[in-house]
């Protein structure tokens, strides 16, 4: 027997068609278009939206940590205030005697001032930041990293004191800095 056979069945080929062939080719029909083209990552599953539309858990806790945060910079801020009337009224008890150094109040006064300054402008930055996180889009989270990372760097260098401050600031940035965050501060706004 021999190979492809030249009698396809008993009877032969079919009258008026050509012994080999199927139906005769038709044209392509072009395929309507996507009006913008396929999603990047594949198909959208229908039940999921691209973008979340209510705030994720961990955007959540990081707002509510901001806020703590700017609470424990108030409370700090209390104390640093208290410290600085203690050394002016310190430097005016040593003023009335001829035997006292003046100069160490002075750097005393202007390390708690520069102190008060910086209490005050992460507080404000905690408070606003987290005020922003329901409607802010990619500028309120890369403001919040910064915030966090040289707030970190800050508390380092009181660390037994600023070690709340420390993990505070590492738990809002990896909240922030996770997929749903970004997701959340890059969803479109309407």
């Amino acid at each position: 027997m021999s190979y492809p056979n030249p009698n396809p069945g008993p009877y032969g080929p079919p009258p008026g068609q050509q012994p080999g062939y199927g139906y005769p080719q038709q044209p392509p029909q072009p395929q309507p278009m996507a009006p913008y083209g396929p999603y990047p990552g594949g198909p959208v599953p229908a039940a999921q939206a691209p973008y979340p539309t209510v705030m994720p858990g961990g955007v959540k806790a990081a707002r509510v940590l901001l806020f703590v945060l700017a609470g424990l910079n108030l409370i700090g801020l209390v104390l640093a205030v208290m410290g600085l009337g203690g050394v002016t009224k310190a430097s005016h008890e040593a003023a009335s005697s001829p035997y006292q150094d003046m100069s160490m109040f002075s750097v005393g006064k202007g390390v708690l001032i520069a102190v008060i300054a910086i209490i005050v402008i992460f507080t404000v930055a905690a408070i606003t930041l987290a005020a922003q996180f329901g409607n802010g889009g990619k500028g309120v989270r890369i403001a919040t990293i910064v915030s966090c990372v040289v707030g970190i760097i800050l508390s380092l260098g009181v660390f037994p004191f600023g070690l709340v401050h420390t993990v505070l600031g590492i738990l809002v940035l990896v909240f922030v800095a996770k997929d749903d965050g970004n997701a959340w501060f890059n969803r479109p706004r309407y």
